[in-house]
């Protein structure tokens, strides 16, 4: 692990205080998991493009996935 130094608002640092204190947890660990989600958001917004950009380059067929509409099961009807 890596010590850095940042440079943040007074608000900013003041409310992960008090959020860090309600949590039973430091501000370091509040910041790492803050960052950690970011990056995951992140990572998940890329895949989320690149899923779309594919479907904008080739998009779905009319009929592309209706045989599986007869393999679905609905129970009793």
């Amino acid at each position: 692990m890596r010590t850095i130094q940042m440079t943040l608002d007074d608000n900013l640092v003041k409310a992960v205080d008090r959020v860090s204190k309600e949590l039973h947890t430091s501000r370091s660990a509040f910041t790492r998991k803050a960052l950690q989600d970011a990056l995951t958001r992140h990572n998940l917004e890329q895949l989320e493009r690149k899923h779309r950009s594919g479907y904008e380059q080739q998009p779905v067929a009319a009929n592309e996935f209706s045989v599986w509409e007869i393999e679905q099961a609905w129970g009793e009807e």
